[in-house]
């Protein structure tokens, strides 16, 4: 089989847990685009946490899945070629469900993370973005237009019980865990493996030469909808059965692992 795609989510599956990207990944990778075999990097992070380690790949010529699936760029002609929102009303309603909840809220505005509360989860997804936090006194009286997505912020014990109880409340949006205590909203029908669907048809790559590679629940639509779903070994552990193949953890280089086993044999 040869695989025209190699589809990454990024924290926890190609960085290691200190957010860089190993030397054998970074070559296997390199190897991987000399066989004219498209690199795509599919996040849930902001497009603008995600740039710095496309030019480190030397993606040039390839594609960038940001947000969730909600956004797809064409790294080659610097453009947005697919966008989907949430309106001002949806995130107004995920607020009120927040304070119901007790849970956090964020959501992106201008290239910045807007909450109305601090959180040691908040300051992580800073931490891992890069991208500045303002806090306002209001998050509805800021937030007066549409925006890419939400992420609900919690203990992760409770959070997993908001999860049921939100998708039961509000079945028309695209709902998942990207870590423990992120729980990602998005429009409705938005994911990563809408988004891969999306993009290979573009391409007219078949879904048979696709590889995915992911270790999260927010990784589990590519996962599945790739011809070969690969989690590296530190997928939560409820995911383990949902792949076809488990490889080396992410900070052992478990992408490294992936190219070399099913793309340079």
């Amino acid at each position: 089989m040869k695989y025209k795609m190699l589809v990454l989510d990024m924290d926890d599956t190609l960085l290691t847990d200190d957010h860089k990207i190993s030397d054998e990944n970074k070559e296997m990778l390199s190897k991987a685009q000399e066989l004219g075999v498209y690199v795509v990097l599919a996040s849930g992070r902001p497009t603008p946490a995600m740039t710095a380690y496309a030019k480190e790949l030397q993606l040039d010529n390839s594609f960038m899945i940001s947000y969730n699936g909600a956004v797809i760029t064409d790294l080659k002609e610097d453009k947005i070629i697919f966008e989907q929102t949430l309106s001002q009303e949806q995130i107004h309603e995920l607020y009120e469900y927040s304070l119901k909840s007790k849970t956090h809220i964020i959501t992106y505005i201008d290239g910045k993370i807007v909450s109305e509360t601090d959180s040691e989860y908040i300051e992580v997804e800073r931490t891992i973005t890069g991208l500045i936090h303002n806090k306002v006194p209001s998050f509805k009286e800021e937030v007066k237009s549409s925006a890419i997505k939400c992420i609900l912020l919690e203990e992760p014990n409770y959070l997993k019980q908001v999860e049921i109880d939100l998708k039961a409340t509000m079945p028309h949006l695209s709902i998942c865990m990207s870590k423990p205590f992120f729980l990602e909203v998005a429009q409705n029908g938005i994911d990563k493996g809408a988004s891969i669907k999306f993009l290979a048809e573009k391409l007219n790559i078949l879904q048979s030469e696709i590889i995915a590679v992911g270790n999260a629940g927010n990784d589990l639509t590519m996962i599945e909808y790739a011809g070969l779903g690969v989690w590296v070994d530190n997928v939560d552990p409820e995911l383990r059965d949902k792949g076809d193949v488990i490889v080396a953890s992410n900070n052992d280089h478990g992408v490294a692992e992936v190219v070399r086993r099913f793309i340079l044999n």
